[in-house]
């Protein structure tokens, strides 16, 4: 079951492929209907996961290069599959958002549905080599959607991103290497690696050095972030949605499911500069962020601070002596990959169509759009609150618990994480004032609000994104099932 979700949207991309070009509004249907069918064999992975085992489920395991000791070897387990569905969810409301959308279909639709299977294999992959490749098909398809469907700089960002994507993977891979030549018998095996952390000392820095490179680049971490705002600001609408609300996440879930698995001690030994420069991330993007006056930027900047709280709670998960404190951070760490993911793609959207009604994305130029856009306005103010913290929403959840992880083992950290915190709280207050209230501007023409199809694209991160701020346990019981293993590992 689980390999045939992680390969049926490649097998459907090709079949898209396939479809006659001339009939644009069949492509799209296509590939509409393929999320969905990907949709429904997440939600039974989902269905059939048993919350009281904190084993891997959904496993399956074969010979793939035996001369390297590499095997293709998936399974899910409760930080990897809240991320199964989270891709699978994205992808079906962008399939929504692009219907009307007829430039170049075909190959569109290939793109984002081989990328959906880099994500998905990559969230499930217990093979380090396996990892890599899956690292390297979910990535490659963003570099072709920013440079064709971009927009006017888009060969500029995309270059810039493939570079950057590029040096942090073979960063990433040098790691890899290091880890499997020090295993006996040599093996990828990221749970074998687990069992038995093959580096110590200097080497095992120099391979942290290179998983905090290679994951931290696409987190983004800084000062690895350069290539983030060039990238959303250039990417259509449906490319900045899934590369803020799943492929950020490719370097957050390398960090906690990956980095702390195979390099425990080396992580104990420098969480000092880990948590440094996580508060440093916190900060820096909410000032960047704050600085912005194009709302497309100003969101980008926003990711940064938003996922410094996952780099922030691996820096406690060194940090902390004691299991319940470390699973708190690592649960608010998982659940911020989740939570980030929807609030910030519903605000990818509504800036995108914002700017396909006004083509400006510049704040300054609206006003009054809570009288014109009613329903637009409302569903921007639930995004932006979820997106700041409060509580009933998201992110409240995420973030409380990452932060008082922190407050349990360092209070100055907390405080520096609060500040971000609190500069993010009134950017977005900044922005809802300044876009939705007030008098329509007379030199915009008359606005109209979201139709049938936009609905259709927003209302479900919306609601996930109350559910979960309502009902926070249904996703924390998952969560905990890896969590917990993982927080007591080396006490």
């Amino acid at each position: 079951m689980l390999s045939l979700t992680i390969f049926f949207p490649l097998a459907a991309g090709l079949v898209a492929l396939a479809l006659p070009a001339g009939r644009p509004g069949l492509v799209r249907r296509f590939a509409l209907g393929a999320s969905l069918v990907e949709f429904i064999l997440a939600v039974v992975l989902l269905a059939g996961f048993d919350r009281n085992d904190s084993a891997l489920q959904w496993r399956t395991t074969l010979d793939w290069i035996p001369s390297l000791g590499a095997r293709y070897d998936v399974a899910v387990d409760g930080i990897s599959l809240p991320l199964v569905v989270l891709t699978a969810t994205l992808m079906v409301v962008v399939m929504v958002f692009v219907l009307p959308k007829h430039d170049r279909p075909r190959g569109h639709a290939f793109l984002f549905l081989l990328m959906e299977t880099g994500l998905i294999g990559l969230f499930s992959s217990r093979d380090l080599l396996l990892f890599y490749v899956f690292f390297e098909v979910g990535l490659v398809p963003m570099y072709f959607i920013i440079g064709i469907w971009g927009h006017e700089h888009r060969r500029y960002a995309a270059i810039k991103f493939f570079l950057y994507t590029r040096a942090a993977s073979l960063a990433m891979l040098l790691a890899f290497l290091a880890l499997y030549l020090n295993t006996a018998p040599r093996t990828f095996s990221l749970d074998a690696m687990a069992q038995n952390p093959p580096l110590a000392g200097r080497a095992a820095a120099l391979a942290l050095l290179g998983l905090v490179i290679g994951f931290g680049v696409k987190l983004p971490l800084v000062p690895l972030h350069n290539w983030l705002p060039d990238a959303h600001v250039e990417a259509p609408t449906e490319g900045s949605v899934m590369l803020a609300g799943v492929q950020l996440k490719m370097g957050a879930y390398g960090l906690v499911a990956v980095m702390l698995r195979v390099l425990p001690e080396s992580v104990r030994e420098y969480d000092w500069l880990l948590l440094v420069v996580a508060l440093i991330t916190l900060v820096y993007g909410a000032l960047a962020a704050l600085a912005q006056s194009d709302l497309k930027r100003l969101v980008a900047y926003t990711s940064i601070n938003h996922m410094g709280y996952v780099l922030l709670a691996v820096a406690v998960w060194g940090l902390a002596t004691d299991a319940d404190s470390r699973q708190l951070a690592l649960n608010g760490a998982v659940i911020q990959m989740v939570s980030h993911g929807l609030l910030t793609a519903g605000l990818f959207f509504l800036v995108g169509m914002l700017q396909d009604r006004t083509h400006t994305r510049e704040m300054d130029r609206f006003q009054g759009l809570l009288a014109q856009m009613p329903v637009y306005s409302w569903l921007l103010g639930l995004f932006a609150f979820g997106s700041l913290g409060l509580p009933g929403l998201s992110g409240f959840v995420a973030e409380f618990q990452v932060l008082g992880a922190t407050v349990f083992n360092n209070v100055a950290a907390a405080a520096i994480a609060l500040l971000g915190l609190i500069i993010i709280t009134g950017l977005f207050i900044r922005m809802l004032v300044s876009v939705a209230l007030g008098e329509p501007r007379s030199d915009l023409a008359p606005l109209t609000d979201l139709g049938a199809r936009e609905l259709i694209s927003v209302i479900p991160l919306a609601a996930l994104s109350l559910l979960i701020g309502v009902l926070p346990g249904l996703l924390v019981a998952l969560v905990e099932t890896a969590t917990g293993p993982l927080a007591a590992m080396g006490l």
